[in-house]
């Protein structure tokens, strides 16, 4: 089931949103050589307390997975998504992989970037660069009317155009006051297909692109999710809403991705 958003929802999606955004903004700038991923979600964890919010992600257990343990992913080179801040040290020349929601008045707000440490190499900037567009190439298609293959064909386009694999093993999502509400937003398809765009839907838009292969492997601990060929990957995410002026970006702050 779809769940359209009233006005008053969309109001508290769009705080949600906000405070992703602004929180993100503050993060990325603490990610340097010799910080550690476990020291930015003590940071993430300090604003959520500061702005009386609740995290998305701290005991979230979906399909039996092990509940999370932190309040934000932080998925370095290989890493796709989900990996668990730990005592791992950034290094120049690594990307670091943000992915951070919160929870305002019951609603969620859900977003993620790709940040370069340091100075990185022009493989890692173009991969960073190609992932950040595809995503935007979808975003202009969520409007009214359109349907979430042609959001999907847009994103793998782009990439797939410059060279780069999309991840196919995990999707986009519905978001509101469940994390994952349907409908899924694959970022691949065929124009024309899936289901329609109406005014109040919300979906996380959220490609994943690498410039190896494809394939993922999951680790050990039940979340962090990688390369199957050691390749790097890039991930970006908006939480967008559909409305009759087309799409809100309802994560997106000034200054930020």
């Amino acid at each position: 089931m779809i769940y359209l958003k009233s006005g008053r929802e969309l109001d508290s999606m769009r705080e949600a949103g906000r405070h992703v955004g602004e929180i993100l903004l503050a993060l990325r700038e603490l990610a340097k050589p010799g910080v550690t991923t476990s020291e930015i979600d003590r940071h993430a964890r300090l604003e959520i307390r500061k702005r009386k919010l609740e995290s998305s992600f701290l005991g979230y257990s979906p399909g039996g997975a092990p509940p999370y343990p932190a309040v934000i992913c932080t998925s370095v080179n290989a890493e796709i998504v989900h990996a668990i801040p730990g005592k791992r040290e950034l290094v120049d020349g690594d990307i670091l992989k943000l992915d951070f929601g919160v929870v305002f008045r019951g609603f969620h707000g859900d977003s993620a970037v790709t940040i370069a440490v340091g100075e990185v190499s022009e493989e890692s900037r173009g991969l960073i660069e190609a992932t950040r567009r595809s995503m935007y190439a979808g975003i202009d298609r969520m409007c009214p009317g359109n349907r979430l293959g042609d959001v999907g064909h847009a994103v793998q386009t782009l990439a797939e155009g410059e060279g780069y694999s999309v991840v196919r093993d995990f999707v986009g999502h519905g978001v509101g006051r469940e994390l994952h509400e349907p409908p899924q937003l694959p970022n691949f398809g065929r124009p024309g297909r899936g289901q329609r765009l109406r005014v109040g839907m919300v979906l996380a838009i959220e490609p994943m692109v690498n410039v190896g292969s494809p394939e993922v492997k999951i680790r050990g601990d039940g979340w962090t999710a990688q390369t199957a060929d050691g390749k790097r990957s890039s991930h970006f995410e908006h939480t967008v809403a559909i409305t009759d002026d087309g799409p809100e970006i309802l994560t997106q702050v000034p200054g930020s991705h």
